[in-house]
């Protein structure tokens, strides 16, 4: 599985971001995404399961959601109301089998990564 994450950018505080991950198979996996700031460890943002459940970080729920529309094989995550320590390189990624969903040495395949700067 390939995956290519998209709609990075650079915004002010208070904006918005939608990233759109599509993977080039189908997966009935549950897909995340990741963060990992400068000098920082990926640290888990949001999952969802082939169902729909979602799962979110404390620092994230109320502001981010994650969606996905599996007839396309793609991914979303909608970022309202962001704050300049939502600056990160974010990853999309494919969840493989052990481990926690947050954990992301569950995940087995992993998208490039798209950048997201927020300005205060």
């Amino acid at each position: 599985v390939q995956l290519q994450a998209s709609g990075g950018g650079s915004v002010q505080a208070g904006g918005s971001l939608r990233l759109s991950c599509v993977a080039s198979g189908r997966t009935l996996s549950t897909m995340g995404w990741f963060r990992q700031a400068p000098g920082k460890e990926r640290e888990f943002v949001a999952a969802i399961t082939w169902s729909g459940s979602t799962y979110y970080a404390d620092s994230v729920k109320g502001r981010f959601t994650i969606s996905r529309d599996n007839a396309k094989n793609t991914v979303y995550l909608q970022m309202n109301s962001l704050k300049p320590e939502d600056t990160a390189v974010y990853y999309c990624a494919v969840r493989g089998s052990g481990s926690t969903l947050y954990d992301r040495g569950g995940y087995n395949y992993w998208g490039q990564g798209t950048q997201v700067t927020v300005s205060s």
